[in-house]
């Protein structure tokens, strides 16, 4: 009988600057999880911080890899989507999260399409369209406040902020308690930021948070939904695995401040994947 949980994961692959993939992967082996590739897109390096960097549609593979994998009758415990490169491959995703629930698997998405209130400039209307008909088909999302609004179609400006503003905006996105939710940047205090989170399973919202480094780096929301996705499929509940999640970030950013890197780099998790080992994918990663 196999015990490895296997998870589906639905994300571009950059060959330069930790994101996607080159976090994904690493992430959930490392937390004692078979990850299974299903690539968008190559790119030679991602698009935050970088210019003229190739990029390779994979569309077409993607869906006969899909088909591929149904007619061999794999099960997942987990699918688990990120960047996408054109509304087509959303709708692709959003079927093979239809597909592989008779299995019994959980669906993870994190609805990439923004940060800082600002949409990502290979975005469009009907992109952000498609990731919203995405979402519809998970059982846990991961926005950030940015992805937060375009979801919801409202403003950024407008969502305010705080304990109460961030746990109803956490409630609004679980389109009447169907999914759960994980709000990423949320700050209950300065100098600290983390999540609030939504469980559909009781209803009710829960805040992790963690002491803020002072500088920003790529790929830590690639790092915060890998985490959580590896602890929830490895038995945790949806806030010990958020807060697994915004632990194992906050000690990577700590490592990384100091050296100095360019942000455009990533941040600098590999040294401490060891520490993401355990019976959950990390219990006592701080230690």
């Amino acid at each position: 009988m196999r015990t490895t949980p296997r998870v589906a994961a639905i994300h571009d692959l950059s060959g330069f600057g930790r994101c996607s993939l080159t976090i994904v992967m690493p992430v959930l082996s490392a937390m004692g999880v078979q990850c299974c590739p299903l690539p968008t897109a190559y790119l030679s390096t991602h698009t935050g911080g970088f210019t003229g960097n190739t990029f390779l549609d994979l569309t077409d593979q993607l869906a006969a890899a899909m088909d591929h994998w149904q007619s061999l009758g794999l099960r997942f415990e987990a699918v688990y989507t990120g960047f996408m490169g054109n509304a087509r491959q959303m709708g692709l995703a959003a079927d093979f999260i239809r597909r592989a629930r008779g299995g019994g698997s959980l669906a993870v998405v994190d609805p990439v399409m923004g940060d800082h209130g600002r949409l990502y400039r290979t975005y469009t209307p009907e992109m952000c369209r498609a990731m919203a008909a995405l979402a519809a088909e998970a059982d846990v999302i991961v926005p950030n406040r940015t992805e937060a609004a375009l979801l919801l179609g409202e403003p950024y400006e407008r969502l305010g902020g705080g304990a109460e503003a961030d746990g109803e905006l956490a409630r609004r996105l679980s389109l009447g308690g169907r999914r759960s939710v994980v709000l990423t940047g949320v700050s209950l205090k300065a100098g600290q930021t983390g999540a609030a989170c939504y469980d559909r399973a009781g209803g009710g919202v829960t805040f992790v948070q963690r002491d803020f480094v002072g500088r920003a780096f790529h790929g830590t929301g690639d790092l915060f939904a890998s985490v959580l996705t590896g602890a929830l499929v490895r038995g945790a509940g949806l806030t010990e695995a958020a807060a697994l999640a915004a632990e194992f970030v906050g000690l990577c950013a700590a490592h990384t401040a100091p050296q100095d890197l360019p942000p455009r780099e990533g941040i600098d998790f590999e040294p401490l994947l060891g520490r993401l080992a355990g019976p959950r994918g990390g219990e006592g990663a701080a230690e």
